[in-house]
């Protein structure tokens, strides 16, 4: 089809999209970085050897190490509940999964301490069995989990449901069982949808801040992942490690929105 749309107005709207978001995303990306070498590599690279920073990422790394296979796992069987299933309840499981995206994170992090804390709802059970959840890593990887479980169970929901069930069931037609349906047919048709999910899923759990900074009780060395460790050096006045740290953070944001990129090129190929 013929574009119709005058050649400036094409020129407006493209020109007044590249500045919107050059200022308010490219800017402030570029400033991150300009800050964190501010006083040079040396200052930069002591900042990120540092002991405590070093902890921060590998916290970071194990919440996602564990965040991540939990929501694909659990987001898949859901969304192919969903997408492949009719059974009461069917519209209650579907408006569930948005829960996580109309609550506030604080909010979330919150209820955790509810049920989770010392005077919580399970408090004297946990207690009596000397386990700790709230302010500790089990709290952290529970509070992002909820954050970011809708993003691969509402990927893969679309997916199966533009897909339809007729290739699974000319595939239990001709004797294959409920399993091998599923790992056979149904798995190999959405793995790039999955992955896309996995990548948003991985892009959250890494920037998280608000339910894992209730939850989490901010202990410097144990429990501060690294959006939690870049606040407390900047209030505390070490401008450039923070920002040396907000680099790493940015820079594997950048990476899984190449990955992003890289997915939806395949899909559309």
């Amino acid at each position: 089809m013929r574009n119709v749309e005058p050649k400036a107005l094409q020129y407006v709207c493209i020109g007044i999209s590249f500045i919107f978001l050059g200022i308010m995303v490219a800017l402030p990306l570029i400033i991150v970085f300009v800050e964190a070498f501010s006083e040079g590599i040396a200052v930069y690279w002591e900042a990120l050897s540092d002991e405590y920073t070093i902890k921060a990422i590998l916290l970071t790394l194990t919440c996602v190490a564990f965040v991540v296979p939990l929501n694909a796992i659990f987001g898949t069987f859901i969304a192919y509940s969903i997408a492949k299933f009719e059974f009461k309840g069917k519209f209650i499981l579907s408006s569930l999964i948005e829960i996580p995206f109309a609550v506030s994170p604080v909010i979330v992090g919150l209820c955790f301490v509810l049920l989770f804390g010392n005077s919580g709802f399970f408090g004297e059970i946990l207690n009596a069995w000397d386990i700790k959840i709230i302010f500790a890593l089990p709290a952290i990887i529970l509070a992002s989990a909820f954050v970011t479980f809708p993003f691969v169970a509402k990927e893969l929901i679309a997916l199966m449901q533009e897909q339809g069930k007729e290739e699974e069931e000319a595939a239990i037609s001709l004797g294959a069982n409920g399993w091998q349906s599923f790992f056979k047919v149904t798995l190999p048709n959405i793995k790039w949808g999955l992955f896309y999910g996995v990548v948003l899923t991985n892009a959250r759990v890494i920037g998280e801040f608000g339910a894992v900074a209730v939850v989490s009780g901010k202990i410097i060395g144990l429990t501060t992942t690294m959006p939690l460790y870049i606040e407390i050096l900047y209030n505390d006045y070490l401008y450039t490690a923070a920002f040396a740290v907000a680099s790493v953070l940015t820079l594997l944001s950048i990476i899984a929105l190449i990955l992003k990129c890289i997915i939806e090129k395949y899909e559309r190929a």
